[in-house]
């Protein structure tokens, strides 16, 4: 299987929206009582925590690959024959 890059974003946001879903689980199963406003400020925290670091990625990764110009050359990278 090929490998892909690794995402924290993604994973944030997934670990968020599953504690949530944990929350409402609990909730609906009778373990403890929940509002349902309660989980509104836990899923926007997640969400914007997923998005800062998903913006931080993207802008380190950014900086890290060969710029390529207009011409299709990649600049500061040497041709190999």
């Amino acid at each position: 299987m090929p490998r892909h890059e690794f995402q924290p974003g993604k994973l944030i946001a997934g670990l968020f929206l599953t504690a949530a879903g944990a929350l409402y689980l609990g909730d609906a199963l009778g373990s403890w009582q929940l509002p349902w406003f309660t989980v509104l400020p836990m899923v926007t925290a997640g969400l914007s925590l997923a998005g800062a670091a998903g913006t931080a990625t993207y802008a380190i990764r950014r900086r890290q690959r060969p710029h390529v110009t207009d011409s299709g050359s990649m600049k500061g990278v040497r041709d190999n024959p």
